[in-house]
């Protein structure tokens, strides 16, 4: 199930509530009572091979490199 935030358009009010996936009717603002609006949450990503990532840098040639080191320096990097 998805988390999805609203806003107050009233006071600012921000709400996070976990809910059915597509379920994006809002309820009134639990401080004012006024209308809340759907707004963009954060989202995490990770990716399980190369590109698109920090990780596009330890690749430059790849001929002739050793993928299980790289492949682990990508995990810290991705760790930390």
């Amino acid at each position: 199930m998805p988390i999805y935030c609203f806003r107050c358009s009233g006071c600012g009010a921000e709400v996070e509530e976990l809910r059915a996936l597509g379920n994006f009717s809002a309820d009134p603002c639990p401080d004012c009572g006024g209308r809340m609006q759907q707004k963009f949450g954060r989202v995490g990503i990770k990716y399980a091979a190369f590109g698109f990532t920090t990780t596009d840098r330890l690749v430059g040639d790849p001929a002739g490199k050793d993928f299980a080191a790289l492949s682990e320096k990508a995990q810290e990097i991705a760790d930390s």
